[in-house]
């Protein structure tokens, strides 16, 4: 049975995860300046930012999962009724991007 369309996963080139990953840092950015409160400890543990280029593209891709899974949790304590279920998808990609990692090493 074919995957539904919307979970279809196109490959992104390196750069274009670089440019991703800039993207919602600057939103992580965002939260932190506008809400004491918020805070990414699992994405700042990974020490991996969007200028460190020579990091690898798996790395860059695990680091906007956990990232986006933080992002979509400091969403859902603002309201956004959607944001458990972007959370959660995130959570289980940003692992399953782990595991390829660990596969590759």
């Amino acid at each position: 049975m074919p995957s539904p369309s919307y979970l279809l996963v196109i490959p992104m080139h390196k750069d274009e995860l670089i440019a991703l990953h800039q993207r919602l840092s600057d939103i992580k950015d965002y939260f932190e300046e506008r809400s004491s409160g918020v805070l990414f400890p699992q994405y700042h543990a990974l020490k991996i930012n969007p200028s460190q280029v020579h990091k690898s593209k798996l790395e860059h891709k695990y680091a906007i999962f956990i990232l986006a899974t933080e992002l979509a949790n400091a969403m859902n304590d603002v309201d956004f009724a959607s944001s458990g279920r972007i959370s959660s998808r995130m959570k289980e990609l940003a692992e399953k991007t782990l595991k390829e990692i660990e596969c590759s090493q």
